[in-house]
């Protein structure tokens, strides 16, 4: 079994292999309430901590200071400068109004500057076109945070950028917080005070997206906070979800991302929530390169490569939705619905094409809906005509629910233990029978600890039983359709699941340099592409298996070099230039006598002459037939740096893009995780005959090539372990070839 080291093993067969990766790294970096150590790195240098900043006196300020303040009829300061006044009388904050020329402003007193003010405010909205020339006097003043309303930065070009990064400079001299630029007056929305239970926290770089979010509250969903994060010239998505996270009445955090400002940030911030057990529930823009490209000009910022976004955000349990409707439905049934006490679901109809249809889905999407056992079958036939099938999902006929029975029944679904999920997909109002039902399934919510959802597929919604009965409670999850209600459920059903086994990697990522990262060091040639002889013996430094192999430069020594690597044996032309030997004809394979590697020396070096390649040597290598052919690489990323990806191998690598990607720090079950997300999983488990690979042997090199990623950091470009053959299990796996690009 492979330890959660990021390269070392911990069984004793394979202990010897791995001791020259054996640094140990430190334990605890930070627990659930942060610790003094703020300045903690891994060995690439990048943050193991991000401090939460305290945004309390942000959202409920005891002073404010609106510059910029107006009550001249038909300006647009006018307008925001009267919302605000409105907001801070409810959050119980003393307003002053900040203008060069004015005396008052809707009869407060005005200051000429925030300098002049009669205290030292809290927050200050800046109404004004450019905020840079007020950051000295805000820090002066020791103002906390400031507003920045103005647009005209980076989402308008190279230009803008140049301002905002000029602002952000400027900001991070004076210790103020700044939120925008390119932001609005989502943050000092009403919110309504009459709803009770665990909260959506939400947080948007475009205030329209997150309006469908925010509307919830119509519906009884309650929300506490509203954070526009615009531009995010200095505070970013990810400080408002750390800070999200450790709020008590915050019981989901719903985020509208465009671009994220820095890959490690957000990762941290997402540690946070899930040691927090907070679900972050997210719509990120960019799947396609139509919608990076929209990103990138509306707020300036990269989008990153969209696969290695997935695949962060599922390695931190960040569970990512693609429509705004999913983003509500998802939000707000991961904050109001308690752990699961079981992970059954049991779809309950009047209507059995109503419950074959919604299983059907629901199966398709991974849900467990298990046949209930046949005591409880002959239970439910009490209530339920013998003719209709009650093994799950559950067919009532219809005329059940319209008198005692209906709650007889779900009482009696309610009380398996099998079952943790009852959802009761209603196509149509059908009054009173529908009446009787919503209210039957309010009533039992209202006794059980386990989850009752509902679909409402009326497209009126405008009846008492949806309105009135449903929307009352906050115990049932009610959907409009089965895609939503089958999405939140499943996002419900996995965020527990990964919270409960959760163990933040940033507690064991290595801080110091391992023996192997010098000899690596060594090996590295900056601006420059290794050979294949030369990534090989990256490779071997850090204890990962390469053939038996040598590098010559004569027929006469490759002959030799044949006798002593053994046949059959394979010869390759190697040169720094040479990425993909195959298609030029530089590989020759199952050479099995001296005269065929004579002949192959002379045709490989004619071949390189005639291309212009001007080669290191010939490889003559150990010939590895069986096995199963795997990729496992390094790649950088713009926001995330280096990403570590494994995945099925071989010539056809690029045809089949069959590959899970993850960001480092990372331990064992992530990289085991990696491998169950491979369409072509099956293989290595042995098919039509063959045995099973060596998926220990895999996982392990994927630990020590994410040990080289971490310590090489930004050094290394890009490696490439293609093939890398796994061989049948317990005889490990071998590099057959490899890529190493130097930064």
């Amino acid at each position: 079994m492979l330890g959660s080291t990021y390269g070392t093993l911990t069984t004793d067969s394979r202990r010897a292999r791995v001791i020259a990766c054996g640094e140990q790294p430190r334990s605890t970096v930070h627990g659930s309430t942060g610790t003094d150590e703020t300045d903690a790195t891994d060995v690439s240098g990048r943050p193991l901590y991000a401090d939460a900043p305290d945004l309390d006196r942000f959202f409920r300020p005891e002073s404010v200071a609106v510059v910029g303040a107006s009550d001249a009829e038909g300006r647009p300061n006018t307008g925001i400068t009267r919302q605000l006044m409105a907001w801070a009388e409810r959050v119980g904050a003393r307003l002053h109004p900040v203008h060069p020329t004015r005396e008052t402003v809707f009869g407060l007193p005005c200051s000429p500057s925030v300098a002049a003010l009669p205290e030292t405010v809290d927050l200050a909205v800046l109404l004004v076109a450019d905020p840079l020339p007020l950051v000295e006097e805000l820090a002066e003043s020791k103002v906390k945070f400031a507003v920045a309303f103005a647009s005209g930065f980076a989402e308008t070009g190279s230009e803008g950028a140049n301002a905002q990064e000029r602002l952000a400079a400027a900001v991070r001299r004076s210790g103020m917080r700044l939120l925008g630029p390119n932001t609005n007056l989502n943050a000092f929305e009403r919110f309504r005070d009459d709803l009770d239970g665990p909260a959506i926290a939400l947080i948007t770089q475009s205030g329209h997206q997150g309006r469908p979010v925010f509307t919830m509250q119509e519906l009884g969903v309650r929300l506490s906070h509203w954070a526009p994060t615009g531009n995010e010239a200095d505070l970013e998505t990810a400080d408002f979800i750390s800070y999200f996270a450790r709020r008590p009445e915050v019981g989901a955090i719903a985020c509208y991302v465009e671009g994220l400002k820095d890959g490690r940030s957000f990762l941290l911030a997402a540690d946070r929530a899930a040691r927090a057990h907070v679900p972050v529930v997210a719509v990120k823009v960019g799947r396609t390169e139509a919608g990076a490209r929209t990103a990138a000009s509306h707020t300036g910022k990269l989008t990153g490569a969209d696969t290695v976004v997935d695949a962060a955000m599922r390695q931190f349990g960040v569970i990512r939705v693609d429509g705004l409707d999913e983003l509500q439905d998802t939000a707000a049934l991961l904050a109001r619905a308690r752990a699961p006490r079981a992970e059954g679901v049991v779809v309950y109809s009047i209507s059995g094409g109503t419950g074959a249809h919604f299983s059907d889905l629901a199966t398709a999407a991974g849900l467990d809906l298990p046949e209930l056992s046949p005591g409880k079958q002959d239970e439910l036939h009490q209530w339920i005509p013998a003719y209709l099938n009650v093994a799950n999902p559950v067919d009532n006929g219809g005329h059940p629910v319209g008198d005692w029975r209906g709650r007889k029944i779900i009482d009696a679904i309610l009380a398996d233990p099998s079952v943790g999920v009852l959802i009761c997909p209603i196509t149509g109002p059908f009054p009173p029978m529908s009446d009787k039902l919503a209210q039957d399934l309010v009533d039992a919510a209202e006794q059980t600890d386990k989850l009752v959802c509902v679909v409402w597929g009326s497209p009126v919604g405008t009846e008492d039983a949806y309105r009135t009965t449903l929307l009352g409670s906050s115990r049932v999850a009610t959907f409009r359709t089965f895609a939503n209600c089958i999405t939140a459920v499943r996002a419900w059903r996995d965020h527990h699941r990964f919270t409960a086994a959760y163990a933040s990697p940033f507690e064991q990522a290595p801080r110091t340099p391992s023996p192997s990262f010098r000899k690596a060091q060594a090996l590295m040639r900056p601006g420059h592409r290794l050979s294949e002889h030369a990534a090989k013996q990256l490779l071997r430094a850090y204890g990962i298996r390469v053939p038996r192999e040598q590098l010559v430069t004569s027929a006469a020594a490759a002959v030799r070099a044949a006798s002593l690597v053994g046949y059959p044996v394979v010869m390759k032309a190697s040169a720094p230039q040479l990425a993909h030997k195959t298609e030029l004809g530089l590989v020759k394979v199952g050479l099995t006598s001296a005269s065929q590697v004579r002949d192959a020396y002379r045709e490989l070096t004619d071949i390189a002459r005639y291309e212009g390649i001007d080669l290191d040597g010939v490889l003559v290598c150990q010939m590895v037939e069986r096995g199963v052919e795997m990729v496992v690489g390094v790649t950088h990323d713009d926001l995330f740096g280096p990403t570590v990806t494994v995945g099925l191998g071989g010539v056809l690598v690029e045809v089949l893009r069959d590959v899970a990607v993850r960001v480092p720090p990372f331990g064992e079950d992530q990289a085991r995780a990696m491998l169950g997300e491979l369409r072509g999983r099956a293989l290595l488990d042995g098919v039509r005959g063959a045995p099973p690979a060596d998926v220990d042997a895999l996982v392990e090199v994927v630990l020590r090539v994410q040990r080289m990623a971490l310590e090489l950091g930004d050094d290394l470009a890009e490696l490439d372990i293609n093939p890398l053959m796994v061989l049948e299990r317990g005889q490990g796996a071998v590099a057959l070839d490899a890529l190493a690009v130097c930064h």
